[in-house]
């Protein structure tokens, strides 16, 4: 098959249904991908530039273009095209995160282990949401790093009050403590580690990427939505999964081998977050879109002014 022309950043599945964008986040949220050493995503992300450039090697296979593309989006930034750290890479999140969330849901009787517990998950949070921010909108050491204890503390704080609370509730209202710890937190962390967007508004475009200003509504929608999709991505494993424990337990076999309980937790977690990464980051198109009357007053006038009625909607990376 000839490949002149072709193009590597068109999208292969519809990113406006969602299950063209949950086909496109299950190839990149591919946990074998972090597995490879970064020699192979430096070529990975050659053979793209060169595809981009309009230069492919000969005898590139179109397949090979499309697992290059692959590979690129699991470990470069959409907006920088730096290679991303390997923990606060999407394709990272099922196995960082079956590995925390599942010790968060066996450990959460003991104040001290639920502090700890907590702390290296809004650690692995906080290192997601930097590594995935809008890049456009730069973050100062000290905004990362109140942004960082007040996540944690946000944390904590629920996290060891509902537990002392809880003490003479239900044991499976205990069990649900770390989600409404993990909840609140990232109503806080999210927002905080982008809080430059916040400020000073994100970037938007055209629908030709042609720069038209930057939004502080379009940056609240953006964050609004990652908050949305980061809390649906944590509540199947650990709603459903505390209700499979508590009944299991009851069972005399399970109550032989609880040394066991912990690594059957975090392979079930894994195989909730196997589906439900890609599913939850494919809540809303990674392209967000807002209609330009509903942009501010001065951006909306700006955009009007210069193009008349030709640009009715703007365009920008929400993050992840």
């Amino acid at each position: 098959m000839a490949l002149s022309g072709f193009d590597i950043d068109a999208p292969r599945w519809d990113q406006t249904t969602f299950m063209g964008r949950v086909k496109h986040f299950f190839n990149i949220t591919d946990s074998r991908t972090a597995l490879l050493p970064d020699s192979r995503l430096d070529e990975a992300k050659a053979l793209v530039e060169s595809c981009r450039a309009g230069s492919i090697p000969p005898g590139t296979t179109e397949e090979q273009l499309h697992y290059a593309k692959k590979l690129y989006d699991s470990a470069f930034h959409p907006d920088t095209g730096d290679r991303m750290n390997l923990i606060g890479r999407m394709s990272f999140q099922v196995p960082g995160g079956m590995a925390i969330t599942g010790a968060m849901l066996q450990f959460y009787r003991t104040v001290p282990a639920v502090v700890f517990w907590q702390w290296v998950n809004q650690s692995f949070n906080a290192l997601v949401n930097y590594t995935n921010r809008n890049a456009a909108s730069p973050i100062t050491p000290k905004q990362i790093g109140v942004a960082y204890f007040t996540a944690t503390s946000t944390a904590l704080v629920t996290a060891v009050g509902l537990n002392l609370y809880t003490k003479k509730a239900p044991p499976l209202v205990a069990r649900w403590v770390p989600f409404a710890a993990v909840a609140s937190a990232n109503c806080v962390n999210i927002p905080m580690m982008r809080q430059q967007e916040i400020l000073n508004g994100i970037a938007v475009t055209d629908e030709n990427g042609n720069k038209l200003g930057h939004s502080r509504k379009a940056a609240a929608k953006g964050i609004t939505q990652v908050v949305i999709s980061r809390v649906t991505m944590a509540a199947p494993g650990m709603i459903i999964l505390p209700i499979i424990m508590q009944r299991l337990e009851k069972y005399r076999f399970m109550q032989k081998i609880t040394f066991l309980h912990c690594p059957l937790q975090v392979m079930m977690v894994g195989m909730f977050l196997v589906f439900m990464v890609p599913a939850a980051c494919s809540l809303f198109p990674q392209q967000c879109s807002m209609a330009v009357s509903k942009l501010e007053p001065e951006l909306r006038e700006s955009i009007t002014s210069k193009y008349g009625d030709k640009v009715q909607y703007v365009y920008f990376n929400k993050g992840l």
